[in-house]
Parts: structure tokens; sequence; C-alpha cells
């Protein structure tokens, strides 16, 4: 069996997250009858998190702890310094006790920050929690707030399960925070076919994702075919690869206009190519330096990345939708390796959303139209059947072109469910099965250059959540949710409901879970209030860390169903409207402004 593939391909070291020791300063017998506990609660909740945490490349989550506990400003700076030299992207601040707020507190602007104040009662870390938090609100400085639901007794460096998630939530999606920051979005030609979607807002990936914007035409991929500027034997590999495990599937086309053997050879040949370009301007190929192509060896840094294709690509050549797939995937031809975050039609705010929900999962995500909403009486009336199950209230078809990654198949299984896994825990069994799951269809005649789609149907029972950023006139960016599963209708039922779509394209039938209120009242309002043609889907019900992921960020929540209880977002949130949570989101992400801004 290959080892998975685990390794940073980007520039960068990986942000690290710098656990901070706060204690009472006052010497005499109080700062050394704290010295012991408090760093040892630094220790467990740094061992806890390298324990429990993996980047999405797969590579472990270092923690950084100070080298002394921090009593004031000097031992701040001092340990912000050792921070800023170790490459700490996020910081968490741990107290048995109480200490002086102003002379200890994080005050780095774009650092995310957590303070976790012990819930004890011999020297209460509560009350200095209480204390940090109002100096960092005043200073405008969002700090999330960790406190146990129970009293520990003070020594007792055990981390309780409630304070435990809040750990993992914050210090996932502060990673993800600093991860993307400094990385590109590259774009591989414009606008497709008029979607607002298209069109990179540079200020929105500077000032709120602190990335910069990379931009190719697509005659770049020609002159890289016509010129020879890949990898000669790993296209070789590549194609046999391609010939052996990616079976055709269903031609709908009519007789005259479908593609000739010959040209679906080539067709195979040119798309295999697409993959391995677009994957050598994301990230680089130091093969190409050895060739004598020393600036294209470079790449472009890319942690996304959007090719246009429609129309202006397919009119002419074939469609990019094997190389979307199978660069969005979790395995290629090379073995088993860290998906890439490719967007079909240039849609860079879904794959701003694919790379968001990545990063909290380590899993690939799926690409899809947010196409149609069955309703049980038009299911009935088309199909002679009534919808039953999870889906008995109707469901959402996502379906599109055909660049879904594979593992959306649902072919992986996690405790025997079926699943999309972070890269590192898939099987090579597992990549079969995902791969003959597919089949990949000729393209449709309205891609008059040929190409091949993926067909797939995703199996039904895996915890999914829908999401989407999508940007508002004198708003800005607003992020919305859509936690559900996933579904399998009769085969007679799906076969005609997909046939009234499009069989050659990858189908996933999804249901929201509904709250009987607002935009989740049933399944055709989730459906009638999403924003956008476009959705990124991720293993999961992972709504509560995009919630504090775009917190972070300054990015509101429009709409989502995720339980109250289940929202962490920054302490000061509450001060806009502790009664009126989405309306208070909205209030101190303006106010705050964007993160980088």
């Amino acid at each position: 069996m290959s080892t998975p593939m685990i390794v940073n391909r980007l520039e960068g070291d990986m942000p690290k997250i710098g656990i901070r020791p706060v204690i009472d300063g006052r010497r005499g017998g109080i700062r050394e009858s704290l010295e012991e506990p408090t760093m040892n609660l630094a220790l467990a909740c740094a061992r806890f998190l390298s324990e429990n945490l993996r980047h999405a490349n797969g590579l472990p989550v270092e923690c950084v702890v100070a080298d002394t506990t921090i009593g004031g400003v000097r031992e701040a700076a001092s340990t912000a310094e050792k921070f800023r030299r170790e490459g700490v992207g996020l910081t968490i601040t741990v107290t048995p006790s109480w200490c002086y707020p102003l002379e200890t507190i994080d005050t780095d602007p774009w650092m995310p920050k957590a303070i976790w104040g012990f819930n004890g009662t011999e020297r209460p870390g509560a009350v200095y929690l209480a204390a940090a938090l109002a100096a960092h609100n005043q200073k405008g400085l969002p700090t999330f707030s960790i406190y146990g639901r129970d009293v520990q007794d003070i020594g007792d460096d055990s981390i309780p399960e409630d304070v435990q998630a809040k750990l993992l939530n914050f210090a996932k999606a502060g990673l993800a925070v600093a991860t993307i920051r400094g990385k590109s979005y590259l774009s591989m030609g414009t606008v497709s076919m008029g979607i607002a979607g298209c069109i990179v807002d540079e200020g929105f990936f500077q000032n709120y994702l602190g990335m910069r914007n990379e931009y190719v035409d697509m005659t770049e991929f020609i002159r890289r075919m016509e010129r020879g500027i890949y990898d000669k034997e790993e296209y070789e590999r590549a194609l046999a690869w391609t010939k052996e495990n990616c079976k055709e599937g269903e031609d709908i086309n009519p007789p005259e206009r479908r593609r000739t053997a010959e040209q679906k050879v080539e067709d195979w040949e040119t798309v295999v190519k697409m993959a391995l370009i677009a994957r050598d301007l994301m990230v680089g190929n130091p093969k190409l330096a050895e060739m004598g192509y020393g600036e294209e060896a470079e790449g472009r840094n890319a942690i996304a990345a959007g090719f246009q294709g429609q129309r202006a690509w397919t009119d002419h050549l074939p469609t990019g939708d094997f190389m979307e797939a199978i660069l969005s995937s979790s395995f290629d031809w090379n073995g088993i390796r860290e998906p890439y975050m490719l967007a079909t039609e240039n849609d860079n705010l879904n794959a701003v959303s694919m790379l968001l929900g990545h990063q909290l999962t380590n899993g690939a995500q799926i690409f899809a139209d947010v196409r149609t909403y069955w309703s049980p009486e038009a299911v009935e009336r088309v199909t002679g059947k009534k919808l039953e199950g999870r889906a008995a209230c109707g469901v959402i078809h996502l379906i599109n072109s055909g660049p879904a990654s594979l593992d959306g198949t649902g072919q992986q299984s996690l405790n025997g469910q079926p699943a999309m896994k972070p890269f590192w825990e898939i099987s090579e069994e597992e990549v079969q099965k995902c791969l003959d799951a597919a089949a990949w269809c000729s393209a449709k005649d309205f891609f008059p250059s040929g190409g091949f789609s993926t067909d797939f149907t995703t199996r039904g029972g895996m915890p999914l959540t829908m999401a989407r950023i999508n940007l508002i006139h004198e708003i800005g960016p607003v992020l919305q949710i859509a936690e559900g599963y996933s579904v399998e209708l009769p085969e007679d039922v799906h076969d005609v409901l997909d046939r009234r779509s499009d069989p050659t394209w990858p189908t996933t039938w999804f249901v929201p879970r509904l709250t009987g209120t607002g935009a989740f009242k049933d399944v055709y309002t989730v459906m009638n209030n999403w924003g956008s043609n476009h959705c990124a889907v991720s293993y999961g019900h992972v709504g509560p860390q995009l919630i504090t992921l775009a917190s972070m960020l300054r990015i509101p929540v429009n709409m989502h169903n995720v339980p109250e209880e289940d929202i962490f977002r920054p302490s000061v949130w509450s001060a806009f409207g502790a009664n009126d949570v989405t309306g208070a989101d909205y209030r101190a992400c303006a106010a705050f402004g964007p993160l980088y801004k």
C-alpha cells in the first residue's frame, strides 16, 4: 500500500498555536504558589491540541508554550517575540487565577485569540477571564471566552469535555485563518457565462482573507500543451492510470453530435495534460526547471484556484471537468494526497467556500449547482412514487457538469457508514471504490469540443454541510450554511428525476435539517433562500466551526440551522444584542470591519 503524501506544497511554514500561561504577578508567596499549576495547565492544553489536531495537509499541529508564566508586560512582550520567531498564528491564554489583565493580554490585532479561564474557587480564573475580555473588548480585540461549566480543584489539569470542544473549535478555525493568510487565489481565465461569483473582488481577498490574487489567461494552457511544458514522464503515467481507472460512461448526445473514437482518444490526452498544467500553475513543479522552464516551475503559491472554461475554452477545446474533479479529489495517479481546491467556472466565491470547508474538515469538497427543489407532490406526479424517510418532505438536487470530487461518491467509510475522510485516513481499497463508482460520460453537445463529465450518485446517510459566501452590495461578504444529510432515492425515482436534468453528471440528493422557522421552515424555503447557483459541500455537520471561523474573519452569517447553544463567537458579540444573535453578528462584523483592513 502506498503511503499518503503528507507535505506542505505551498510556501510558508505551517502556523503554530501559542499557549500563554498567565499568572498573578505578586511575589512573596502568591505567584510562587501558582507557578506549577499554571504551567501544568498550559502544558496540558498544548498536549491536548497537538494530539487531536492536524493541518489540512496532514502535518501535525505544533503548540508553542511560553518560556515562563506571564505575570506582567515584560513577560508578555518576551512571549510575543518568541511566538513571532516560532511562527505562531493564534494564541490561547490559560490561567487558574486572577492576573492583571492589561499587563498580560495578547494585543496582536491579527492573531485569533482565546482565553481559557479555569473554573475554580481557590484563585478564580473566571475573574481574570471576565476582566481580560472586557479589556480586549474595550481595545477592539475580539476574543473567545472558554469557561468550563463545572468547578474544578486547583491543580487539576484535566480538560473537561465542554472545554475540549471549545478549544478544538477555536484552534481549528484559528489555524484556518493563519494558514490562508499570505497565500494566493489563482484565477485561470475570467468570468464564465456572466456569473457574478466569477468576478474577483481583490478587496474581499485582501481585507477579509489576507490573500493575494494571481491571474493567468487560459491561453497559458494552450502554450504549455503545444510547447510541451509539463512533465512528460508523469503525463504518460497519468494517462495510463486514467485509461485503467476512469471508465467511460453513457454518451447521450444524438449520433450526429457524438465525438468519434479517435477524437475521444485525443480528448483524454488533452484533459490529462490540463490537469497537470493546472496543478503546476497552482503550486509549481521543480521538474519544469530541469527542463529549462525556471519561471513556470515556480507556480503561484495558490491555495485555491478556479478555471473559467465556459465558454471561451469549451467552445473550442474539451471541458475542464476531468481536471477539476481529479484535482479536487484526494487521490490521483501519484497516489493519495491532499485535494486541491479548484472551482469550476472560476467561481472564486465558491472556491473560498470550498477552501474554508477543507481547512476545517481536512477532507475533499463537493462543488455543485443548487439545481432543483423537488417537492413530494412533484416527485409523485412525475414518478408515481411517494418520497419516504428523510426525503419525505422533499429533496434538493445538487448537480453540476462533473467537477465534483470523487470523494463525493461516499464510497469511503467511517465506523461502517459512508464518509468523506481526511486523505491520510483513506485506504487504497476506498480509492478504488470511489473510482469504480464513477463513470466518465461524453460531454453534452453544448460543450461542442468534447471532454468528459463525472457521473456518480452520492451514497445516502452522510451528514453534510452546504456553505456559500456571497458578496452583497454595501454589506460585503456574507456566509450561508445548511446542515443536513445525503439521501438515496429508489433507483426508478432517481432515474426519472436525474434524466430530467442530466444523467451524465454527479448527483447528490440533499435534505437540510429543518427547524420549522425562518429560512429552515421547510426544504423549499431553504432552496428559496439560497443566495447563489453554487454551493460547497463538506462532510460532517461543521456549521458551528464555520460560524466560529466567519466571526474571526468578520463575515456575518445570514442563514444557518445550527443550534444556538453550539454557536461560538467572540464574547463581545453579545454586546451587540444578546437576544438578537443574527443581528448582533451583522452589527459586530460591521463595527470591527475586515480583519486585515
